[in-house]
């Protein structure tokens, strides 16, 4: 292995913290990913990772030398680009919540790897925000202001939110009218995995926002189990107007307070800042912002 392929390898170690889940990424055994290092480290006479049973962490001199390696490598994949211009190919890591990706994401990718037909995709899904580097995902589509430094962001449109309740909910319950009927009525509390707290219902009104806590029969930290909570007469929840679509047409759910309506939720594309965006990266990231910012602005329109 020549020095720019331990660079790189030496690089994946430090991003997963792991040898184990460096060599899956890169397709090594374990053994060799080690050797790798080890070899790395008698040639600079330094030691550049601190093992544990647990964990692979870099030293002081192994975070100086893995800033110098990226920097080295983004210039050597730039300089492979330009002169080769070079088919899109090899593993590609996105993230995406799951019920965003069945609605507007999924239906389309198999348009984009009979584009790129040597990428290999691994599509992960959850509510919570992945560690990029950490986790060798190469971007990710999310819903929500991102607060995490280290990424660069565009904005590809907004999701429009409502408040629902089950009909068998409001048949036992009576049905809200104005923001003051709310009292009486119970919430299922969406438990925000930044801070761990509920996150209040949200009302739009000629004066500002009105935020609004209910007595809570249950909390869950998954969108999924809130709406399966609400489909069960559980309580009111907030969520985007596309996840409720067939049930408010079935009559199962319900829109209430339509004049008084959530913010809406922006939506963004992520990936890592100061890392050299691979070309399989720039294929899905380019394919992948017109397709959603389209679908986005219909919904909003509709």
């Amino acid at each position: 292995m020549d020095t720019i392929d331990a660079m790189r390898t030496f690089l994946r170690v430090v991003e997963r913290r792991s040898f184990a889940q460096a060599a899956q990424d890169l397709s090594l055994p374990r053994s060799r990913v080690s050797e790798v290092v080890q070899r790395l480290e008698r040639q600079l006479g330094v030691r550049l990772l601190t093992r544990t049973t647990r964990q692979v962490t870099p030293t002081a001199e192994g975070e100086e030398y893995s800033r110098r390696c990226m920097i080295i490598l983004q210039h050597v994949d730039a300089a492979h680009e330009a002169v080769t211009r070079s088919v899109p190919a090899g593993p590609l890591r996105v993230d995406v919540h799951g019920s965003f990706a069945k609605h507007f994401l999924l239906p389309d990718i198999p348009d984009f790897l009979a584009l790129h037909p040597g990428i290999q995709l691994y599509l992960g899904e959850g509510d919570r925000m992945v560690d990029l580097v950490g986790e060798g995902v190469d971007c990710v589509i999310r819903v929500g202001e991102p607060q995490i430094n280290g990424l660069i962001g565009r904005k590809l449109g907004l999701l429009q939110e409502g408040t629902f309740a089950s009909a068998t909910y409001l048949e036992a319950n009576g049905i809200p009218r104005s923001l003051a009927e709310l009292n009486g009525h119970k919430m299922i509390a969406f438990v925000s995995t930044k801070t761990g707290s509920i996150i209040p219902l949200e009302f739009q009104t000629d004066t500002g926002t009105e935020m609004i806590t209910l007595p809570v029969t249950a909390r869950v930290n998954a969108a999924e189990t809130l709406t399966c909570l609400a489909l069960n007469g559980m309580g009111l929840i907030q969520v985007p107007r596309y996840r409720m679509a067939s049930d408010l047409e079935s009559g199962r759910m319900v829109e209430l307070l339509a004049e008084y309506p959530p913010s809406s939720t922006p939506v963004y594309l992520l990936h890592p800042e100061g890392r050299h965006v691979s070309a399989r990266a720039r294929a899905f990231m380019d394919w992948v912002a017109p397709l959603l910012t389209q679908k986005l602005s219909q919904l909003m329109q509709n």
